[in-house]
């Protein structure tokens, strides 16, 4: 494999900058990111709510962020336990009224449609009726998607057959599937069908991840942190710039030098997100 040494910086291509626990130190946050070379992310939505915040953060940071927006399958409910954690549910129709409108109206900002996906965890989604509101949210997401010519940020936890099997009924063309739970063998079927696949630091503690990184091939993998979930260490706040993690677990693994890691997932990021050439860097420009 060719080494491109010259393309060294890396895309986050699944974060969530605009979540509390990252938006107050936001501008510290991409300065450290951009000290590691992670010169852009692309921000995802899990609600409605959402979607302003991420086009914000676009307009003040034009040359780091790129806005996803869509319906996670899993919502919060507006209620709280007795411990006072927030309580959540699975998606239901009303949750996406809206959405399509958004999306559309700001589709020359959008770069992909997401987070969207199946999430079938038990304690989320415990009822038949729960499934089929995802899968139709899910479908509705992936043909609004195809019909806009945009690439899909993908959910999938405890659905990862039944995630790429719809992907495949639908038709779906451009498909990440991010921080993937299902087994090697059902990331194979993505990859032959064209699917990448996105890989978060937390692998350095993730024995699934580890397999599913053994028998993907580097030309169908991107680097993610998932900001500020599943950081290296566990229990901490994670974010953008603890994606050179991910390159250096990808590079020993694969046995091969970290710049060839940093070009191809770039590479793929650019081929997969080409609103990534829109964004006034410099270096993004190069490839």
């Amino acid at each position: 494999m060719e080494q491109k040494s010259e393309f060294t910086h890396i895309v986050d291509v699944h974060t969530h900058l605009s979540d509390d626990l990252l938006i107050k130190d936001v501008g510290e946050i991409i300065q450290r990111a951009v000290q590691q070379n992670v010169y852009s992310a692309l921000v995802v939505a899990e609600s409605k709510l959402d979607f302003q915040p991420i086009l914000d953060l676009h307009h003040i940071y034009p040359e780091f962020v790129l806005p996803c927006l869509g319906i996670h399958p899993i919502q919060k409910s507006g209620k709280k336990d007795e411990k006072g954690i927030e309580i959540k549910r699975s998606v239901c129709p009303s949750d996406y009224d809206g959405v399509e409108e958004w999306i559309e109206k700001h589709v020359d900002l959008v770069g992909a449609v997401g987070e969207i996906g199946l999430d079938f965890t038990p304690r989320f989604c415990p009822l038949k009726e729960d499934k089929e509101n995802q899968i139709l949210i899910f479908s509705k997401q992936v043909q609004l998607a195809e019909r806009l010519h945009l690439p899909i940020n993908v959910h999938s936890r405890s659905a990862s057959k039944q995630t790429i099997q719809l992907l495949k009924e639908i038709g779906a063309h451009n498909v990440l599937l991010h921080a993937f739970d299902g087994r090697a063998s059902t990331a194979l079927q993505g990859v032959a069908y064209g699917f990448y696949f996105s890989i978060p630091a937390s692998v350095c503690r993730d024995e699934q991840l580890q397999k599913l990184l053994k028998v993907v091939p580097l030309d169908h993998l991107m680097i993610e942190t998932d900001s500020p979930a599943i950081a290296p260490v566990k229990g901490t706040v994670n974010e953008p710039a603890n994606a050179v993690i991910s390159c250096e677990y990808i590079a020993q693994l694969k046995n091969v030098d970290i710049q060839t890691v940093k070009h191809m997932t770039t590479a793929n990021a650019m081929k997969l997100f080409p609103k990534l050439a829109t964004l006034p860097c410099q270096m993004m420009s190069q490839l």
